[in-house]
């Protein structure tokens, strides 16, 4: 019989395990001590700002004219404004009892225009959120909305294959613009007002003279084809005479106002393009697409400049700031994120070494 007073020794096997299980538990300190550090790095990345509030998809996204607020729009029906420096929730719009497609400011920043799949489109008090008006002559969902550069008139979209120029303080329809054969997704004023590009499932981009002084007010005057899937996105150059197109095709394309011709093909997102956006200075054009990225394009050359990763869907609106430096966009991760990239590109925005 052992003597009780002997110190029982463990076997070889029990230190093994007991080594063992240390290692586990080192193992899981560490993996949950990383993600922390992980969690904490995403949540601080210099240079971006991430906007959390919306619980569905991110739809449009547009700064105010002095670049202090953000709008969104989502398909939890509601549009939100925030702080563009601290990404802090200022207001929200609510009353679309549907999905809000399109949200943006008047040139003023005093007021907000919405669309939304309840057919409609609203005007709201962009530091209130009071609903001022509602435009309700269109059939179907209202795509995009947007101000003239006066403010004075509002221009729609719509799943009616329309769009209608709407005045801004009466919410008079003024007029409609037929001739796509399909969905209208986007449509922008020219930054003088006289002209109204839009795009559509039909596969076209289309002109039309928005002069209320003309003899051809509300009249097509050029068709740009070459596309090959449904256009989701359209928008001016600052100086009127280039627009920029998003595609289901896999590409954005440049194309002359003047004579309808594309100057370039800007190829490389992995999916369909959802928006394409010149830079104020219009030497730029930011996309966003389906491969869960933004980039950022020469507009002169094609070339693309810088690659910008974080979304974890599809990323939809994408726009430039007032003066450039930042990016915003939104996607279907339910966030919008406003990048600095121009003075604190984040360690996920990497230079692109291709050219198109």
């Amino acid at each position: 019989m052992a003597d009780s007073s002997t110190p029982i020794r463990p076997s070889t096997s029990a230190i093994v395990c007991d080594i063992m299980l240390s290692m586990r538990q080192i193992a899981y300190i560490a993996f949950f001590f990383l993600l922390f550090v992980g969690y904490v790095q995403a949540e601080e990345t210099p240079g971006v700002i991430e906007l959390k509030g919306h619980t569905k998809t991110v739809r449009t996204v547009a700064f105010s004219p002095d670049g202090k607020k953000i709008i969104t729009a989502s398909y939890d029906h509601t549009a939100r404004i925030w702080d563009a420096e601290t990404g802090k929730e200022l207001l929200k719009l609510e009353g679309h009892n549907n999905m809000v497609f399109s949200a943006a400011f008047s040139p003023d920043g005093k007021k907000v225009v919405t669309g939304g799949n309840d057919s409609t489109a609203r005007i709201w008090d962009a530091e209130t959120g009071k609903e001022l008006l509602k435009l309700t002559e269109h059939t179907g969902t209202v795509q995009s909305a947007a101000f003239s550069p006066d403010g004075k008139r509002i221009v729609t979209a719509s799943n009616d294959k329309t769009a209608r120029i709407w005045d801004a303080e009466t919410g008079k329809e003024l007029q409609k613009l037929e001739g796509h054969t399909s969905i209208v997704y986007s449509v922008s004023f020219s930054f003088d007002g006289k002209k109204i590009i839009t795009s559509s499932n039909d596969k076209t981009a289309r002109l039309w003279d928005a002069d209320s002084d003309s003899a051809n007010f509300g009249k097509e005057l050029r068709k740009f084809e070459g596309h090959s899937g449904w256009i989701w996105s359209v928008a001016f150059s600052p100086d009127g005479q280039r627009i920029a197109t998003g595609c289901e095709d896999q590409t954005a394309r440049i194309w002359d106002v003047e004579s309808g011709i594309t100057l370039r093909i800007l190829a490389g997102h992995a999916g369909g393009v959802a928006s394409a956006a010149f830079s104020p200075d219009g030497k730029k054009v930011a996309t966003g697409g389906d491969d869960k990225t933004a980039r950022i394009w020469d507009a002169e050359t094609g070339r693309v400049l810088h690659v910008l990763v974080g979304h974890t869907d599809r990323v939809f609106p994408v726009t430039f700031s007032p003066d450039g430096k930042k990016v915003v966009t939104g996607g279907w991760d339910k966030t919008a994120r406003i990048w600095d990239w121009e003075r604190f590109p984040p360690p996920y925005v990497r230079p692109a070494i291709m050219d198109f």
